[in-house]
């Protein structure tokens, strides 16, 4: 019955996908997002999971090193669970000589893809989220917007 829950919950985010912005609508927003300059460094954020009624399920902060290397971006995601999980994600992002982006990550199955335009980047890919009972895999929908120089919404 879980399995089904999430698969419904998956047919919803797609049929959602279908109706959502173009990215190009936020072509002339201010400041500009670049994904390797705003995670260069060290960034702090929060975050919670939902399950597919959207009841919150946990609560997580995620302590986010980042690296450039000419096109290429590590993130080193430090997540510490509201039970006292810590879990760890590293993704490696290389930029394409299009202006987007493409990542991997050892729960991701595929590449993930991203394009910035203004100050929004959309980012996509599968999870595959590990449960007591079995692995499922979750598609992101990600749109993130740049607000200043120091913060960005997700």
């Amino acid at each position: 019955m879980k399995y089904f829950y999430a698969w419904l919950w998956l047919l919803g985010g797609c049929l959602l996908t279908a109706c959502s912005a173009d990215i190009q609508d936020y072509q002339k927003n201010e400041p500009k997002f670049d994904l390797f300059e705003y995670f260069s460094g060290t960034t702090q954020a929060w975050g919670m999971v939902q399950d597919y009624t959207d009841k919150q399920t946990r609560r997580f902060e995620v302590l986010i090193k980042g690296s450039v290397e000419g096109e290429v971006l590590t993130l080193v995601e430090d997540f510490v669970f509201d039970d006292g999980e810590e879990s760890q994600r590293i993704w490696i992002i290389t930029r394409t000589d299009r202006g987007e982006y493409l990542g991997e990550a050892d729960d991701i199955i595929g590449q993930a893809k991203g394009k910035a335009v203004g100050n929004t980047l959309h980012w996509q890919y599968t999870f595959l989220l590990q449960t007591e009972q079995q692995a499922i895999q979750v598609l992101f929908d990600d749109w993130m917007y740049r607000q200043d120089e120091k913060h960005m919404f997700n």
